[in-house]
């Protein structure tokens, strides 16, 4: 059997909601989860989508899929998609139709600490100057 391609899913969040929620924030941490979800199964992520409220006909969604490129989406927890996508129902009616599995990591978020929050700060609000994040 070939592998399965795994897409992940974070939401892109705005920097302003750091403090209220952390993880939906820190993509990061939601594209590990995912890429740890897949690697538990012996599946490869061969697309990491970054997305706000994107709507379910939208061309970056199926591109990768209508390629051949993607066999499974994975998100870290329904909340990340209910933030990435406009209609998280209307998602996945479409992936059953479309034959593609959809997917929730369920592994437990990051307890964030004021360290790791000021890590996320700098990492997203410093990208022009060379920061990495590391």
């Amino acid at each position: 059997m070939s592998e399965v391609r795994v897409a992940s899913i974070a939401s892109l969040t705005p920097l302003e909601e750091l403090d209220q929620d952390p993880f939906l924030v820190d993509t990061r941490s939601q594209h590990a989860m995912c890429a740890r979800w897949a690697a538990d199964r012996g599946y490869v992520v061969t697309r990491e989508l970054l997305v706000h409220r994107l709507r379910t006909d939208h061309l970056s969604l199926w591109a990768d899929v209508d390629a051949g490129l993607v066999d499974v989406f994975v998100a870290p927890s329904r909340r990340v998609l209910e933030r990435a996508l406009v209609s998280v129902d209307e998602f996945t009616a479409e992936c059953r139709r479309r034959g593609v599995r959809l997917e929730t990591a369920g592994l437990n978020e990051p307890a964030y600490n004021a360290a790791m929050k000021a890590r996320v700060h700098r990492r997203l609000s410093m990208p022009t100057a060379g920061y990495d994040g590391r």
